[in-house]
């Protein structure tokens, strides 16, 4: 005696099935993209903090240089070279930081690629499945 593997649906209990699982799936891309957001938020927040931090080098650089130049013009010679020297590298820290902080907030780089590649694939599955 022989069982039927796949015995025969009615269609209420297939369209049943079928609402079960579209409801599985949506929420399913739901948490994907909530916790993609999430982790885009965390990437703001670190461009941000790469962007202050970039600005407080550029302010302690503006000070640091403005000694050197009133070093440099009151002595002519000596000390005011090491300061503008120091003043310059770190003036080049901030604008590293700040180009960073920059990149990391662009929209290209926050959008959420993932979900969108996921969204995209279920939308062809769900054509070839009611096909």
């Amino acid at each position: 005696m022989s069982v039927d593997p796949q015995p025969s649906r009615s269609v209420p209990d297939l369209l049943g099935d079928l609402l079960r699982e579209t409801t599985e799936l949506f929420r399913t891309e739901g948490r994907l993209i909530r916790a993609e957001i999430s982790e885009k938020i965390t990437q703001v927040q670190i461009g941000g903090g790469s962007i202050a931090a970039g600005a407080i080098c550029l302010l302690v650089a503006l000070i640091v240089l403005a000694q050197a130049l009133v070093i440099a013009l009151a002595h002519v010679v000596g000390a005011g070279w090491s300061a503008l020297i120091v003043g310059i590298l770190v003036a080049v820290v901030g604008v590293l930081l700040l180009a960073k902080g920059k990149k990391d907030l662009e929209v290209v780089n926050l959008a959420p690629d993932r979900t969108l590649d996921q969204l995209q694939k279920d939308g062809r599955l769900v054509k070839e499945q009611t096909r």
